[in-house]
């Protein structure tokens, strides 16, 4: 399929797959005569999973280099692995630091709540 159709099928811009392929997120796509783009099957289950890692929060030098390591075989799986754990390391360090920041807001929240309801309390009824 050519480049308008897999964009439509992922729910992505033809800009935003030449991008994936230009910066290395996604191996290179095959190509007909004349230079149109060929997508199969895995590479849109490259672009999926491209989609969900970078939904997830991972970084593309992270997603770049996992591809490039995937491309040089089977004897780079641990180290797609410790990528992996890596960013799911950070990701578990942010998912902390926003809940802490959301027990901060509920604190604030409680107390402000609280002050309204003292307010209201002393309105005439």
């Amino acid at each position: 399929m050519n480049i308008s159709e897999a964009a439509k099928i992922m729910g992505l811009t033809a800009a935003t797959l030449r991008y994936y392929e230009r910066e290395g997120l996604i191996p290179p796509v095959t190509r007909k005569n004349g230079g149109v783009r060929d997508y199969q099957e895995d590479d849109l289950g490259w672009i999926e999973f491209i989609k969900c890692m970078r939904s997830a929060g991972l970084s593309v030098e992270s997603l770049v280099e996992y591809t490039s390591l995937f491309r040089n075989g089977m004897d780079t799986a641990e180290e797609r692995k410790n990528i992996l754990i890596r960013e799911r390391d950070l990701l578990l360090l942010k998912y902390k630091e926003i809940g802490e920041t959301i027990e901060r807001l509920n604190g604030k929240i409680k107390s402000y709540e609280g002050d309204l309801w003292e307010s209201e309390e002393s309105l005439p009824h």
